[in-house]
């Protein structure tokens, strides 16, 4: 039995990504390098923010705390991380394989100032959740102009 794609454009899309990606990790865009990573998957997440913090959850189901690594530059915040593969039981062919394995890295800029020192990471069902406490927000005197 031969097994077909369901969709072939999706592998045309990832082709062309790959055609792109050493364009957009070279000094114009230093959000999206990170020096001696290679990524072969990019999870997803999300960021939010309330009045206090900054919230980014990523779903990494499957992957132990330890393959995890968060890192804040600045206003850059990286989380980087590996999955295994999956072990193959003898006896058994997969007809389908759609779970990534392989190193990721997904940075984000955030949008204002944070305290690095009360930044906090948890890990649980899957997803890690980073709160980013915001810093207060700087007081400008006015200056009189003579």
């Amino acid at each position: 039995m031969k097994l077909a794609k369901m969709n072939p454009i999706l592998g045309n899309v990832e082709k062309i990504d790959r055609l792109f990606d050493p364009f957009l990790t070279g000094p114009l865009f230093p959000d999206f390098a990170v020096k001696g990573f290679e990524a072969t998957w990019v999870p997803t997440l999300d960021l939010a923010e309330n009045d206090k913090a900054f919230m980014v959850r990523v779903e990494v189901p499957g992957m132990p705390k330890e393959n995890l690594d968060v890192k804040l530059t600045g206003e850059i915040l990286t989380v980087t991380g590996h999955r295994e593969a999956v072990k193959e039981v003898p006896g058994e062919n997969y007809l389908y394989r759609e779970r990534e394995t392989g190193k990721f890295v997904r940075t984000i800029r955030l949008p204002a100032a944070v305290v690095e020192g009360k930044i906090e990471a948890h890990y649980t069902d899957g997803v890690l959740h980073i709160t980013l406490p915001k810093a207060a927000p700087e007081v400008r005197s006015k200056i009189t102009i003579k």
